[in-house]
């Protein structure tokens, strides 16, 4: 090895433990996306980040899940999905759940539905103008999005899907858990009225249990990349949100698994506010996108919503990555903009 080859790889290696020591520390946030708070029920908050170059007449309101923060989706400059979305012309919303304390315990999933999202939903259409709405539901938020656009008057022009379960037939991992509950060996019901509220320690501890041995390869990424000071920046900045989980409404957390143990939203078996969900109702243009490395919420749980909603315009994409790449990846994928630039003019 020739001396300057030996010297760029101490040095590297100098920075790869010095800033390897530094991951410990809670990373520091960027300034988000330029934002306004335009609505707020109990904990809840509708944000609005107006485009810097508005291009589109017909706005896009994000739901994100229940379990995680939505801050994911605005994590940093150049990690910004709704930064994204703005640069491209794309006025946003984005409905932000808030922590449930032990006073909303008795919120339960058609109140998320009825009182916020479709409150939400409604509010935004107000502000934007619009005569129609898009809608992007990830994950929890997106089966959410799905039971809301079931039973909608409001007018949603298009529906986009990513990593969203609504077949709950096979869960993947938690598949022994589910027959539990189907069969009645469990019932958990009076344990969580009882406290009131899930911990966010308890939701932390799930999501570990379903994200093994994936959990750990991000940290074996850290060790090759370290010496990459942007990277590890990045890297601390995900890590933070991935042990940010928010606690449950224990009423919302029993709906949960009652609509999962029924599998009520293929079966037909849910009702909001009287009216039957049924994923045939949906007439949307309907983008339904999933990635070929999500344990969490692989293709065949997402994937019947193409084949039961009434959309004429229906389009799926199965992608590379994981259950939060997009997140993670920067900017809007082309591929987004692509389907939805051609439906949002009126």
């Amino acid at each position: 090895m020739e001396q300057n080859e030996l010297v760029g790889h101490v040095r590297k290696e100098i920075s790869r433990w010095r800033n390897i020591w530094t991951v410990r520390s809670d990373a520091e946030r960027a300034n988000e996306t330029k934002r306004i708070s335009i609505w707020k029920k109990n904990k809840a908050v509708l944000w609005y980040y107006p485009s810097p170059d508005k291009k589109y007449d017909i706005p896009v309101f994000h739901v994100y899940s229940l379990v995680n923060r939505a801050s994911i989706l605005d994590l940093a400059p150049g990690t910004s999905l709704i930064e994204g979305f703005g640069s491209r012309g794309y006025d946003v919303y984005l409905l932000d759940w808030g922590a449930p304390a032990y006073e909303d315990k008795d919120i339960t999933l058609e109140n998320y539905i009825v009182s916020y999202l479709q409150q939400a939903v409604k509010r935004a259409i107000r502000h934007s103008g619009a005569a129609e709405i898009s809608l992007i539901g990830y994950c929890l938020g997106g089966t959410m999005a799905a039971i809301y656009a079931a039973i909608a008057e409001e007018p949603i022009r298009n529906l986009i899907f990513i990593a969203t379960p609504v077949d709950m037939k096979n869960l993947p991992i938690m598949n022994k858990w589910v027959e539990a509950l189907r069969s009645g060996t469990i019932q958990p019901a009076s344990f969580f009225r009882e406290i009131g509220i899930v911990p966010r320690e308890f939701i932390k501890a799930g999501v570990r249990l379903c994200t093994v041995p994936l959990y750990f390869s991000h940290y074996f990424s850290l060790l090759q990349r370290a010496h990459d000071e942007a990277y590890v920046r990045k890297w601390k900045l995900f890590n933070d949100w991935t042990n940010d989980h928010i606690p449950f409404s224990s009423a919302a957390f029993l709906d949960l698994m009652d609509l999962i143990a029924q599998n009520k939203i293929i079966n037909g078996l849910l009702r909001i506010k009287g009216k039957s969900v049924q994923l045939e109702n949906i007439t949307a243009n309907l983008l339904v996108v999933c990635t070929n490395g999500d344990r969490l919420i692989p293709a065949e749980l997402s994937y019947p919503i193409i084949e039961k909603a009434s959309s004429h315009d229906k389009t799926y994409q199965q992608v590379e990555g994981g259950h939060v790449s997009f997140a993670l990846q920067g900017g809007m994928p082309e591929f987004w903009d692509e389907w939805l630039k051609q439906r949002s003019s009126l």
